[in-house]
């Protein structure tokens, strides 16, 4: 059972992304996984998924980030918030809280789920990941709040967005 945001036909799934971040030999670089299998396959993106409903939103984000990588956030640090509504899928808007991350514990490792990789913060491939990534992810990366709302029409592309 998968925790809800919202009520009656404006139910969303509750989600979550994290973000580790390391300097390597002087440059910044941040995880990201390329998505194996169901929504967002071959995309890539952060680890995370949808909060479980006996769980917060931070324990979900710990959860997913162990099972899909191996990692496990010593520190979370709340970016902001990100609402997905989507035209073909209503059953995937989701309601999504991002995290970044400098500290863990654990060993990187591939899983069903996600292939994981560090990328130079400069060399983010934006043109394999989804197409709103571009528009937040500046956001994310200099840790400003953000709080915004992103909506993709019946062919998948993104139609409308609001940052605040």
């Amino acid at each position: 059972i998968n925790a809800e945001y919202g009520g009656g036909n404006n139910k969303m799934l509750l989600t979550t992304l994290i973000f580790f971040f390391r300097t390597n030999k002087g440059i910044q670089e941040i995880l990201l996984g390329k998505k194996k299998r169901g929504f967002g396959k071959e995309k890539w993106n952060g680890p995370g998924g949808k909060v479980e409903a006996n769980e917060t939103i931070e324990q979900a984000a710990i959860r997913e980030s162990r099972e899909e990588c191996g990692l496990e956030p010593l520190k979370l640090i709340k970016i902001g918030e990100l609402t997905f509504t989507f035209d073909n899928t209503p059953h995937f808007n989701n309601r999504c809280t991002v995290f970044v991350s400098d500290k863990w514990s654990g060993d990187l490792k591939e899983s069903e789920e996600i292939l994981p990789k560090w990328f130079k913060v400069e060399e983010i491939p934006y043109n394999n990941m989804w197409e709103d990534d571009k528009l937040w992810f500046p956001y994310m990366l200099q840790q400003k709040p953000l709080d915004a709302w992103f909506h993709f029409d019946a062919e998948g592309k993104l139609d409308k967005y609001n940052i605040k």
